[in-house]
């Protein structure tokens, strides 16, 4: 192990892509089947690949006092291959295991003269492509309280829930839904950090590309941001899923047309919409926005106070979203749903937060620069598995 790693750890943040290749080298992240490849390696993250079994279980759970396997010894209802692909149907719940584990007690090894050991933790996100098909994903550890959210020194494999709400789809072995960030401690910007980035380095723009003024900015545990469904006449705003539609295979990419499985929403005059009971939508937001490189960020949803709405599934933005060179900032989507009762929604509703975190070290590789991205410089967007116009 070489020193400079081990030194590395101590500095608080999110660890970018080149300290996460480093721990791949150092078999802190290793994998169970294939070997871990640049590929899927994101400027702050992680992807993580489906490994080759499934197993449809009755419920979800948290294994607060076991391991994944000893629940699944009681839940699972029928295991399968997916190494050849298989169809996972929607409102059912899979456990997948994944290929990539974890070694971070490992890490207390290294420090042998009576120094405390660094916390590394780590936390896990659905992918863009994951939350824009509705599907609902999250990853579950061994001995665990909490989905998502991987304890320090944790040593053992990763498992996924996987539920498709909306559309079949064709799942195999490697593909990647969820991406993994490891960090040391938390360095989650205050609200004042927030205003002062803000107002030396723009995070939020308007939607003609000039830079909201501080005074503007909604900053209360984040910054938050809002909905847009406004539009010329005859512009489409958002999307709307149509229900009992064919499969999704999710190696096809920019294969399938909107027209077969989104019904589109048009720009009206009076910019307000009331969402259906269980329907699933697509919008983009208000504000276009900008993650610079010395920082990540992580869309949370905004607690109305009520579990009416539910605004995304996808969360993590890595370092250079938004740094498009014919406007500053591209939109975040909204992935939405109403649960139990209508639900109005109007042009400029705050719908969701950004919390914002430093990076331990500035990535070598940025987003949309270096990395390709389907969705650099975004408006409105479907996944990538559809036919762009």
């Amino acid at each position: 192990m070489a020193q400079s790693l081990a030194d590395q750890l101590y500095k608080r943040g999110i660890f970018p892509i080149q300290v996460l290749r480093q721990l791949i080298d150092e078999d802190i992240i290793h994998s169970n089947g294939d070997p871990v490849t640049n590929g899927q390696l994101q400027p702050n993250s992680l992807d993580l690949r489906l490994g080759p079994v499934a197993h449809r279980v009755r419920c979800s759970f948290l294994p607060e006092n076991e391991t994944v396997e000893d629940k699944l010894q009681h839940l699972s209802q029928h295991s399968f291959s997916i190494e050849n692909g298989a169809v996972l149907e929607p409102n059912c719940i899979y456990i997948i295991p994944l290929q990539e584990e974890l070694n971070l007690g490992r890490i207390k090894d290294w420090y042998d003269d009576g120094t405390d050991a660094p916390k590394i933790s780590a936390k896990t996100n659905p992918k863009s492509s994951t939350g824009r098909l509705d599907i609902f994903t999250r990853v579950i550890t061994d001995f665990s309280h909490r989905f998502e959210e991987i304890r320090p020194f944790y040593s053992g494999p990763l498992y996924l829930e996987v539920v498709p709400k909306t559309f079949p789809i064709r799942v195999e072995t490697g593909q990647k839904l969820n991406q993994l960030r490891v960090r040391h401690g938390s360095s989650v910007l205050s609200d004042s950090e927030i205003i002062a980035e803000h107002s030396n380095n723009p995070l939020l723009f308007h939607q003609n590309g000039v830079a909201l003024s501080p005074d503007e900015l909604k900053v209360a545990n984040g910054l938050f941001m809002s909905v847009s469904l406004h539009g010329k006449e005859g512009a489409v705003i958002g999307y709307k899923a149509q229900k009992h539609r064919d499969l999704i295979d999710l190696n096809n990419v920019d294969h399938y047309r909107v027209q077969d499985f989104w019904d589109p929403i048009y720009a009206r005059e009076d910019n307000y919409l009331i969402l259906e009971p269980e329907a699933f939508y697509i919008f983009a937001s208000k504000e276009r926005c900008r993650i610079p490189a010395h920082l990540a960020a992580e869309m949370v949803p905004y607690d109305t106070g009520s579990g009416e709405l539910r605004t995304h599934y996808a969360g993590f933005f890595d370092s250079g979203f938004g740094e498009a060179e014919h406007i500053n900032g591209a939109k975040a989507v909204l992935e939405v749903r109403s649960h139990d009762v209508p639900f109005l929604v109007e042009d400029g509703q705050t719908f969701f937060r950004m919390v914002f975190e430093n990076n331990a070290f500035v990535p070598d590789l940025i987003y949309g620069r270096e990395i390709k991205s389907n969705y650099q410089g975004q408006d409105l967007k479907l996944g990538k598995h559809f036919k762009q116009a």
